[in-house]
């Protein structure tokens, strides 16, 4: 009657998640203060930038998933 779901693999849009992962887990290569955008130093502005770049890598995932 109500056959099970087939399994999906992971998706190529699973594995865009870990760019913001990898992006912030080496700390040493943004752990400086240049170049420095508007007087805030390049530590700060590049994990800021990394909160919307994380909302955008995880849409197409999102999206994906839904269907």
């Amino acid at each position: 009657m109500n056959e099970p779901a087939p399994k999906r693999g992971p998706r190529l849009s699973w594995l865009l998640l870990l760019l913001p992962f990898a992006a912030m887990l080496f700390v040493p290569f943004y752990n400086r203060v240049e170049p420095a955008f508007l007087g805030i130093p390049f530590f700060y502005w590049y994990q800021l930038l990394w909160i919307p770049l994380g909302a955008l890598v995880l849409l197409p995932a999102y999206l994906g998933d839904r269907r």
